[in-house]
């Protein structure tokens, strides 16, 4: 058997593993009761791996892979879709699991553009500034910033609903004409029916969102998640209490925030 075509990296790496091994296991007509004695896992371990609620170890792959006779074919495409996550820090990874799979995405961001909506130019320079980093590093880092970008152009993309304090447009990064095709670049995904980008101005006087920026993911069936930006790793949470209290400090920052069709008018006239 050989390894599934079809790829689409816009989806959940782990998703599409569990909707493989699901659809797999069934076209050999084994059940998950019959593999579950054949591997030593049980049927509610088995389970959750097919429903994508649990990442695989590759002891469990390579288990599966031999009792269902697939000649490899199982760890390669347990290997194709651990080298797509392989590009971004541990940390991280959990995240853009949940990024991919969540129907709607509320940042607020009071220092930079959010990277779903970065140039690669600008992206660049940005995670140029992290202590230590290799130009191979930079590369790979840069490309899994793009990569994640691909979730906004896929037939079903969630709906991202930013919001920006005004000096990320105006602090520079890089020459004029990477902060101007910055800028650009962000008037254009603004006026996308899934996006929207409102501005909080320099005169609001708010100060609610300047302890730091953060996103919130909606992902039906499940408990909204948080991310929590800081000065070295994020932080994510779907505990009740922290996501309802940044959910509330979103909506005061919006509140401060100019109509999407006024904020799209400042973003067009500093591009001009």
């Amino acid at each position: 058997m050989s390894v599934p075509h079809g790829f689409d990296p816009s989806v959940s790496p782990r998703a599409y593993f569990a909707a493989e091994l699901r659809r797999i296991r069934e076209s050999t007509e084994t059940s998950q009761k019959v593999l579950s004695k054949r591997i030593g896992w049980s049927e509610s371990q088995i389970s959750m791996v097919e429903n994508g609620h649990r990442k695989p170890t590759r002891k469990f792959v390579e288990a599966v892979d031999s009792a269902l006779k697939l000649d490899d074919a199982l760890i390669g495409l347990y290997d194709m879709t651990d080298a797509m996550g392989g590009r971004l820090p541990e940390w991280f990874r959990p995240w853009v699991e949940i990024e991919r799979e969540a129907k709607v995405l509320r940042t607020w961001q009071p220092l930079v553009v959010p990277g779903l909506l970065q140039t690669e130019e600008y992206a660049r320079i940005m995670l140029s500034g992290e202590p230590g980093v290799t130009p191979a590093q930079l590369d790979e880092n840069v490309a899994a910033r793009i990569d994640r970008r691909g979730i906004l152009s896929r037939a079903n993309p969630p709906i991202l609903w930013v919001v920006l304090d005004e000096r990320v447009l105006r602090h520079p990064v890089g020459s004029e004409d990477v902060m101007a095709r910055q800028i650009e670049h962000l008037a254009e995904a603004a006026q996308q029916p899934n996006i929207t980008v409102q501005v909080v101005p320099l005169n609001s006087g708010a100060t609610t969102g300047l302890s730091g920026g953060f996103v919130l993911a909606e992902i039906p069936g499940m408990a909204d998640v948080a991310y929590m930006d800081s000065a070295q790793h994020g932080q994510v949470t779907d505990r009740t209490e922290e996501v309802a209290t940044l959910s509330y400090r979103y909506e005061v920052i919006r509140a401060e925030a100019l109509t999407k069709r006024a904020s799209l008018k400042l973003i067009e006239e500093m591009v001009q």
